[in-house]
């Protein structure tokens, strides 16, 4: 298989713990995509992804492989949410009794909240986001409360995302049941026999990048680092995989790799995937992990952190306050405190200036927390390609894509492009798509 990100991780470990004889290739030094965790001055970091939550799928996954024990709950602290609104952080409420006093929502946008029930049904299949939740929800609670979450997921817009890819249950619930409401209720009320996740949002013990070397270490030799794969084709009821350091043959192949990568792969022999995977757009990135003396904040560094809507007009996306919900983040003086910029609301960012960067950052800390002073990067990094944008329609053309690999030799995918992009999600993705090949085996 190709590619040894948490999808590939988790779809090598899914079959070697089957018998199978496995090898991931992977083109970069070290596996593990974005599961990538850095120490320096005390400091414990995330270079990628940040945290995931327990949902069923990947919950199943960690204890098959053994590997629940490695993980590590965020602090209950943590659960408290914030929104910039107006040059302050207003917390986000947390049950339905907390939008009654909240300032998010005017009190005509509350009402309109309550008549969703009464909504008439549409087809959210076949709509953005941004159209789905103002027809369902209001325009209020789109631009106030959706989008801002986006921005931390997808750093992506509003407009351009496809409501059932972003958001599966709530246009699940309204195509079941007429409304997200009565959707929701029915859903609790039916027994299920999915696995069920956890609440929470979750780590892993020295970090994300400890988990990836954890799946990979179970790969031993199986794993093959700094191996760049060049090209593949059907040979008969082979593949033959082409790479810098030689011919691999296999009777089965599970690529695990970023969209741009699979378009070029697949071009040759699978039209449609290829097409597929090259339309899928990403949203880039720039994280910048900060030490911060808290006692230069005006604002309290407490919770999981912030998001900015972009009616704000800054550029700072948000800020998660990492050393808030994981112990031994940061030196007890000190707040490890992990910025987000770019996205679709300054694309330019991954090739800014550093310097512009960090003033630019420094500025929205500064209307967010209050910080003038007590401040210090600790790196700049950028993610060009960051987070894939599923668009309307988009799980319709995987399913369809993937109904025509039944011919031919044995070929399956698996990533963030395709089922979701959430950690979690990539870890489900590879080990459904590890299982699929074993069914066809």
């Amino acid at each position: 298989m190709i590619g040894a990100g948490a999808a590939g991780l988790a779809a090598g470990r899914t079959l070697a713990e089957r018998g199978r004889d496995v090898h991931v290739l992977e083109a970069a030094p070290r596996a593990g995509g974005v599961l990538q965790t850095e120490r320096r001055d005390g400091f414990v970091y995330e270079r990628g992804a940040n945290t995931f939550r327990l949902t069923g799928a990947p919950l199943a996954f960690l204890r098959e492989a053994g590997l629940e024990a490695a993980l590590v709950a965020a602090s209950p602290a943590s659960r408290e949410r914030f929104l910039l609104q107006d040059g302050r952080l207003v917390p986000v409420p947390l049950g339905p009794l907390g939008f009654v006093t909240s300032p998010l929502l005017s009190v005509g946008g509350k009402l309109r909240l309550l008549r969703e029930p009464f909504v008439r049904r549409g087809e959210g299949g076949a709509e953005s986001v941004a159209a789905f939740v103002e027809r369902r929800l209001g325009r209020e609670a789109l631009e106030r409360l959706v989008a801002p979450f986006l921005v931390g997921v997808y750093a992506g817009d509003e407009q351009q995302l496809g409501a059932e890819a972003v958001f599966p249950s709530l246009v699940g619930y309204e195509r079941s049941a007429g409304s997200i409401v009565g959707g929701a209720i029915r859903s609790r009320l039916r027994p299920t026999a999915a696995p069920t996740g956890v609440a929470g949002s979750w780590s892993a013990a020295g970090g994300l990048g400890a988990l990836a070397e954890a799946m990979g270490q179970a790969l031993g030799e199986r794993l093959h680092t700094d191996l760049p794969v060049r090209g593949i084709a059907p040979d008969g009821a082979q593949w033959r995989v082409e790479t810098d350091r030689g011919e691999w043959r296999a009777r089965s192949l599970l690529l695990a790799v970023p969209a741009p990568a699979a378009a070029q792969l697949l071009a040759s022999h699978h039209a449609e995937l290829s097409e597929l995977a090259a339309a899928i757009a990403y949203a880039p990135m720039v994280a910048v992990p900060l030490s911060v003396d808290p006692s230069a904040a005006a604002h309290a560094i407490e919770g999981f952190g912030f998001l900015v809507p972009g009616s704000e007009g800054i550029d700072l996306l948000g800020a998660l306050f990492m050393s808030r919900l994981f112990r031994n983040r940061a030196p007890a003086d000190r707040e490890l405190v992990v910025a987000m910029i770019g996205g679709r609301r300054w694309p330019g960012a991954v090739e800014a200036d550093e310097g512009v960067i960090l003033e630019r950052v420094a500025r929205g800390l500064e209307r967010a927390l209050g910080l003038r002073s007590g401040l210090d990067p600790l790196e700049v990094i950028r993610w060009p390609q960051a987070v894939p944008q599923p668009a309307v329609g988009h799980p319709g053309r995987v399913a369809r894509a993937r109904a025509g690999l039944a011919g031919g030799p044995r070929l399956e995918l698996a990533g963030a492009w395709l089922d979701g992009v959430s950690v979690g999600d990539t870890l489900a993705s590879g080990h459904a798509a590890a299982k699929r090949l074993l069914d066809r085996a």
